[in-house]
C-alpha cells in the first residue's frame, strides 16, 4: 500500500479552498478588541454570501429576535463578537465538511454535525479556563478532523475490513499504512489557513493529547468532547468504534469520565444547529 507525504494527501482533497480572504479578515477583526461594529460589517457586507448568511442567522427562529434585522450592522450588533466569530469560522468550512465521506462510512452532513457538536462540547469544557479559551477550543473542535477529507479519497480503494484494519485505532491505522494520520494533515491545512499556532497544534494532537504542550487545553478539550460525540453516535463513521480515550485529557481538563452522558445531552441542542446553519447555507 503507498505511502504519502501530507502534501501528496492535500493535493488529493483537490477542490479544499483557501480560507476565504473576506472570512480570514473578519476573523482577525473578531479577535481584536479594538474592533468596532460598524467596520466589521462593513468587511462582512463586502461577501455576498456572508453578509445573507449573517443575516438569516440572525433572523433565524433560533434567535427570535422581536424586530428582524434588515442590514448587516443590524445583525452584527444583535449577534455579538463571540457568536460572529463561531458563525464565520464555521461558514467558512461548512461547504468542505458537509460533503459526503464513503471512505469513512460518512453520508452527507455527517462530519459536520459531528463537527459542530465537538465544538460545542469543547467550548463548554474549557469555559472554566476563561472565555478566550472556551471559544479557542471550539474553533479546535470544529476543525479537528479536517484532515479526514484528504484521507478518504484514499480509503475509498481500501478494503477496511480486512485483518490488517482491524484492532486499532484508525489513527495508529493511517500511520501504518500511509505513513501519516488524518489529525497531522489536519494540522498542515490549518497552517494553510493561517490559524494560530494553539489550535493548529490542538487539531494535531486531539487523538493524543497527552502529547500537545502549546494548546494542551485545547487539546483535551477536543478529545473529551470527541469521546461524548462517540458516545451519542454522530458521525461515527467506520473508525468511531475503535476510538481510543486518553484518561489524561480527563485529568487535565477536571472532566470525570463519569460526565460524558451529561455533556452529551448539552451537546445535543448544538447538533441541531449544525442541521439548521446547513439548511441555510444551501437556500
Amino acid at each position: 500500500m503507498p505511502r504519502y507525504t501530507v502534501e501528496q494527501l492535500i493535493s488529493l482533497v483537490g477542490e479544499l479552498p483557501p480560507m476565504p480572504l473576506v472570512a480570514r479578515r473578519a476573523l482577525e477583526m473578531i479577535r481584536d478588541p479594538d474592533t468596532n461594529m460598524r467596520d466589521l460589517a462593513g468587511i462582512l457586507a463586502m461577501d455576498q454570501a456572508l453578509a445573507a448568511l449573517v443575516l438569516r442567522w440572525a433572523n433565524s427562529a433560533y434567535y427570535g429576535i422581536k424586530f428582524p434585522a434588515s442590514t448587516v450592522q443590524q445583525a452584527v450588533t444583535y449577534l455579538g463578537m463571540r457568536t460572529l466569530h463561531s458563525l464565520v469560522l464555521a461558514a467558512s468550512v461548512a461547504a468542505v465538511l458537509e460533503r459526503p465521506m464513503p471512505g469513512y462510512g460518512l453520508e452527507r452532513g455527517e462530519l459536520w454535525q459531528h463537527a459542530m457538536g465537538v465544538a460545542a462540547g469543547a467550548r463548554l469544557i474549557a469555559g472554566r479556563f476563561g472565555n478566550q479559551v472556551a471559544e479557542e477550543a471550539y474553533h479546535a473542535g470544529l476543525l479537528c478532523d479536517v484532515g479526514k477529507l484528504g484521507f478518504e479519497m484514499v480509503l475509498r480503494n481500501v478494503d477496511t475490513t480486512a485483518a490488517d484494519w482491524q484492532g486499532y485505532s484508525f489513527e495508529d491505522l493511517e500511520s501504518a499504512h500511509f505513513g501519516v494520520d488524518h489529525a497531522e494533515m489536519g494540522a498542515a491545512i490549518a497552517v494553510n489557513w493561517r490559524l494560530p499556532g494553539p489550535l493548529v497544534n490542538a487539531i494535531r494532537y486531539h487523538h493524543q493529547p497527552s502529547k500537545a504542550t502549546e494548546g494542551a487545553i485545547l487539546a483535551a478539550s477536543v478529545h473529551v468532547a470527541d469521546s461524548a460525540m462517540m458516545m451519542l453516535g454522530v458521525g461515527l463513521g467506520k473508525d468511531g468504534l475503535q476510538y481510543e480515550v486518553d484518561p489524561q485529557a480527563f485529568e487535565r481538563v477536571s472532566w470525570k469520565p463519569d460526565r460524558l452522558n451529561e455533556l452529551v445531552e448539552k451537546v445535543l441542542p448544538f447538533v441541531e444547529e449544525a442541521k439548521l446553519m446547513l439548511t441555510m447555507n444551501r437556500k
